[in-house]
């Protein structure tokens, strides 16, 4: 099985987290958004990535390639099958990828990407505007679902945990230091979960990546 893109993406950080955490083998193959080589455009059509290869099968979408891993591969499950913990897990991903990734991205594409893989000055005003008014009320919500279990459902690791902590990495290589004393209980969230084995490699790797 064959995942096209980067772990500097949080989607396809999340995607290697959850294939590491499932025991899956998942080949990454160097492939960036927007990139027009057609064999790349034939899994991805819109160049998003991550792009995902299964023999004949091809898809794009994080979310959408983690649905057919799980009814591949059900053991261990990382999508619950009762029903209201099975939604709650949905929407944490639905949460990470449509309300935590905008936001954060600010930070990571125009701090990171824009001048060191671009080659031009990104909005560092945005940015800033962004982690002033923007995370602050993410954050806050964080800090008031988190369990005392230290997970989001069924107090055990699921994908709600992998979608919303894959993010909070791409923050931290922006520079970003989240306030421990204003929210111990996501501080101590996003430690446990990156320094899980199926994201401590991808965070070391990518801290090399980035000269870190």
């Amino acid at each position: 099985m064959i995942v096209y893109g980067s772990t500097l993406s949080p989607f396809v950080r999340k995607l290697m987290a959850y294939g590491a955490e499932k025991g899956l083998t998942l080949e990454l193959q160097p492939a960036f958004p927007g990139s027009t080589d057609p064999e790349f455009r034939k899994i991805s059509p819109f160049g998003k990535i991550p792009g995902f290869r299964d023999g004949d099968f091809t898809i794009s979408d994080s979310s959408a390639i983690i649905a057919y891993l799980e009814a591949k591969h059900p053991e261990p499950a990382l999508i619950p099958t009762e029903p209201k913990a099975r939604a709650t897990a949905i929407w944490y991903d639905e949460f990470a990828d449509t309300i935590l990734v905008p936001s954060m991205a600010k930070l990571f594409f125009n701090r990171i990407v824009a001048p060191r893989f671009m080659g031009q000055e990104g909005d560092l005003e945005a940015a800033d505007r962004a982690e002033r008014e923007e995370l602050p009320p993410l954050f806050a919500y964080l800090e008031s679902v988190i369990p005392a279990s230290g997970f989001l459902v069924e107090d055990r690791l699921t994908l709600a945990d992998l979608a919303v902590a894959s993010p909070l990495i791409n923050i931290e290589h922006a520079g970003y230091v989240l306030d421990r004393d204003a929210y111990p209980k996501t501080w101590a969230y996003a430690a446990a979960i990156h320094a899980r084995p199926s994201f401590a490699g991808l965070i070391a790797a990518e801290k090399a990546m980035l000269g870190r």
